[in-house]
């Protein structure tokens, strides 16, 4: 009787040995695999926005994931509304409030919202080192809302 109680607490603590060593090899191999496939972010230090023709706050960032560049607004930015905004990069760090020349900036996209977080890809084409901002501007009236220093 002894030594069969034996021979099973044998099994027992042999089986539970076993299946807490394969959890544990588990569980690294799931946290080094979670680490090695994570791609993390390049930010670039945020550009404060200012105020050109209208009220203009808030922050942007140059993001870079996977080879793709984009430019992000914080959640604080925020402008006027107008008519036919867009965002575009200029060519000085501090455009014109007004009479923006086509050669100065190229043109990114429509501006998405006046107010809150919103990302915008940049195009494969543009070399962001020929550029020192960001501007929101009114195609309309060729006049820029604001600005941020890249």
């Amino acid at each position: 009787m002894k030594f069969r109680t034996l021979v099973i607490v044998g099994i027992i603590a042999t089986v539970s040995f076993s299946c807490a060593k394969e959890t544990t090899s588990n569980q690294t191999d799931t946290q080094t695999q979670s680490v090695t496939n994570t791609a993390s972010p390049v930010v670039a230090e945020p550009g404060a926005f200012k105020p050109g023709e209208h009220p203009t706050q808030g922050k942007v960032s140059v993001v870079t994931e996977q080879g793709k560049s984009y430019l992000e607004f914080d959640g604080n930015f925020k402008t006027d509304n107008g008519p036919d905004l867009f965002v575009i990069l200029h060519r000085s760090d501090a455009p014109p409030i007004s009479g923006i020349k086509e050669k100065d900036y190229v043109s990114i996209a429509r501006l998405q919202k006046t107010s809150g977080n919103q990302r915008y890809a940049l195009p494969d084409n543009v070399k962001l080192g020929d550029f020192k901002s960001v501007a929101i501007w009114c195609r309309q009236f060729n006049a820029t809302f604001g600005y941020a220093t890249l």
